[in-house]
């Protein structure tokens, strides 16, 4: 515990410019974005769950990130919105260690599954004799449960870390709760928690690292071959793209957070801060629901098949 009291250390967050104004109006548009990112990714996962023919590792590593979309999502979407409805943007401290734990879990957990995804896809086109000997059943479980662990190891002693820091500070310059910004907050030395940032870095360097280098064999690999280019353009290209939105976010995040805010415009800062929370959840599920040829085939036919029943249905109610 931060301080020894009988109540819980309140924290106030940045307020949205102009909120009296445009408070509701914020609340719909976030509303939306957070069902439109609800209902495309559990799209995406009913999809390969009920057709047999997406029961491959390339698919079920797909469901794997757009169940981590959801769960990072959640840690910022239900708590913004409840401040907005209310018009205060107070949170208890250990709600803000909290949403800082499943927002930054969630954006690692994003780095090992996209570097496994980033394997599969090395092994499916460089050496495709060995796919299905290499990548099994009980190695993709492993694999999966592997890119959900690995992140925590680095989350949970980060959030412990700042949870017991003596708090001399209570206000955060941003629309939700992170590590540097908790940081921050206490007059203590930081040595520890810097260094602990560090070696997450660099950890997250070396899986992006592992990635590049899959994807420089991986186009190598597919100028002696048409079909090696097709899957690449058909299955690689969400992969890359995915990356390189994840770090362009992370970058601006990092900027936000490190280099301070107050000499850049508001509608910048806005933009800073939500950025890295908005952009990838969104945009993830897009490119490889409208990229990859087999997801997208399902998803419309499910989507036709959905709105079929909905027209039999009312079609019966008015008979």
């Amino acid at each position: 515990m931060t301080e020894n009291s009988s109540y819980p250390v309140m924290l106030t967050l940045m307020v949205p410019r102009e909120s009296k104004s445009y408070r509701h109006i914020y609340f719909t548009c976030f509303l939306f974005l957070y069902l439109l990112i609800l209902s495309i990714n559990i799209r995406l996962i009913s999809v390969i769950i009920m057709e047999k023919s997406l029961h491959e590792p390339m698919y079920m590593f797909l469901c794997n990130l757009c169940v981590n979309v959801i769960y990072g999502a959640s840690g910022f979407y239900p708590i913004f919105l409840s401040n907005l409805l209310l018009d205060s943007y107070v949170i208890s401290f250990h709600l803000c260690s909290l949403q800082t734990f499943v927002i930054y879990s969630s954006l690692i957990t994003e780095v090992t599954i996209l570097t496994v995804m980033s394997y599969d896809r090395y092994v499916a086109i460089c050496r495709p004799l060995d796919y299905h000997s290499k990548l099994t059943k009980n190695t993709c479980l492993k694999l999966i449960l592997l890119s959900w662990i690995i992140p925590n190891c680095y989350s949970i002693p980060t959030a412990l870390l700042s949870n017991f820091r003596t708090l001399c500070k209570y206000h955060i310059d941003k629309l939700y709760c992170d590590n540097w910004s908790i940081v921050k907050l206490s007059c203590a030395s930081s040595f520890v928690n810097n260094l602990i940032g560090y070696i997450i870095i660099v950890q997250i360097l070396s899986f992006v690292g592992v990635i590049i280098t899959s994807y420089i064999k991986l186009i190598a690999a597919c100028k002696s071959s048409l079909e090696n280019r097709r899957k690449f353009w058909q299955t690689c290209l969400p992969h890359l793209l995915s990356l390189i939105n994840l770090i362009i976010a992370w970058f601006f995040d990092v900027m936000y957070s490190r280099y301070g805010a107050n000499d850049i415009p508001d509608s910048l800062r806005n933009f800073l801060a939500l950025e890295l929370i908005i952009v990838p959840p969104v945009v993830n599920p897009l490119i490889y629901g409208l990229k990859i040829k087999a997801v997208r085939k399902k998803v419309f036919k499910s989507c036709i098949v959905s709105r079929i029943n909905v027209l039999e249905v009312k079609k019966k109610r008015r008979t």
